[in-house]
């Protein structure tokens, strides 16, 4: 009720130790906080929240245009109410290396588990689109270890994606995913990558986790889980898919609206009130307010102490 029982702290260090098993984990992206309470109902091992899913929330392109304010203000809302851990797509750091420091300062205090950091130039695109510039080697370090020197919570996640494998090829990638491991990142992010040999190829040359970007109608293959651990991989995202699955119902039930006249229709597709109230634990929100809002405590009699 309210919040999630567990602390940030416990939700980052079941992170780290889940990390530490070699398991693969699979992130699904919330578009919300109610979303995030279903991820976890279904047993995934953690939530992502995905930059272009908040974009376009917000009727935007995934182009850099959101700030650090709206950024941490909706991953800490996803975050409150799920008991896994949280990571964020916080961009390029929101600005210089001093701007990435605060940038993990607020992730920190908003709730979340970790974030990745690219190095795109600014303005980013999204990932799995053409025509993306990367900064040099030396920026992107920067921005690693300005974000590791930021945070002041050791197991908060710091992960570092780099985008140079569609502007350089798979050798530049390789390349730079090991130095940014060596700037202090905590885990790799390849975006873009073609094939399972590729995953392999960056994940046997790092050894901190690699993250997989399994999104709809990008460049990668969309891999089963199976595959992915095989190739190494240890963790996993599927950003978009809640907000496109979303999004492709409420267009088609607008559609039936407008010619109908009517959602009768639709009413079998939809979630019911009773699941819904089960999810949010309604009922657990009338017995606080039973036992509590309207508890009065008996009068003492005349002359008590």
């Amino acid at each position: 009720m309210l919040h999630a029982s567990a602390s940030a702290s416990q939700k980052r260090r079941l992170l780290r130790e889940r990390l530490a098993s070699g398991d693969l984990l699979r992130l699904p992206g919330a578009i919300n906080p109610l979303s995030a309470q279903l991820i976890e109902e279904k047993g995934f091992d953690g939530v992502y929240v995905s930059g272009a899913v908040l974009s376009a929330d917000l009727g935007l392109p995934d182009i850099g245009l959101t700030t650090l304010t709206e950024v941490a203000g909706r991953a800490g809302q996803v975050a409150r109410v799920t008991n896994l851990p949280t990571i964020v797509d916080a961009d390029t750091g929101f600005g210089e290396p001093m701007n990435v420091a605060r940038t993990i300062q607020v992730l920190e205090d908003a709730g979340l588990a970790g974030c990745h950091i690219e190095d795109q130039v600014n303005p980013k695109r999204c990932g799995h689109l053409d025509g993306k510039s990367v900064v040099d080697l030396g920026t992107a370090q920067q921005r690693v270890r300005a974000a590791v020197g930021g945070r002041r919570d050791p197991d908060f996640l710091v992960m570092a994606r780099t985008d140079v494998r569609a502007v350089e090829g798979l050798r530049a990638a390789v390349d730079r995913a090991k130095a940014l491991v060596d700037a202090g990142a905590d885990a790799i992010f390849p975006e873009a990558m073609a094939d399972l040999g590729e995953f392999e190829a960056v994940a046997s040359a790092v050894d901190v986790p690699v993250l997989a970007n399994m999104t709809e109608f990008g460049k990668s293959e969309l891999f089963t889980a199976d595959q992915l651990a095989s190739a190494g991989v240890r963790l996993v995202i599927y950003p978009v898919t809640l907000l496109r699955l979303a999004m492709g119902e409420i267009e088609r039930g607008l559609d039936t609206i407008h010619a109908a006249g009517t959602q009768a229709g639709l009413v079998d597709r939809m979630q019911t009130r009773a699941r819904l109230y089960e999810l949010i634990d309604y009922a657990g929100y009338n017995t606080f307010d039973s036992e509590i809002f309207t508890y009065s405590a008996t009068e003492p009699t005349e002359g008590a102490t």
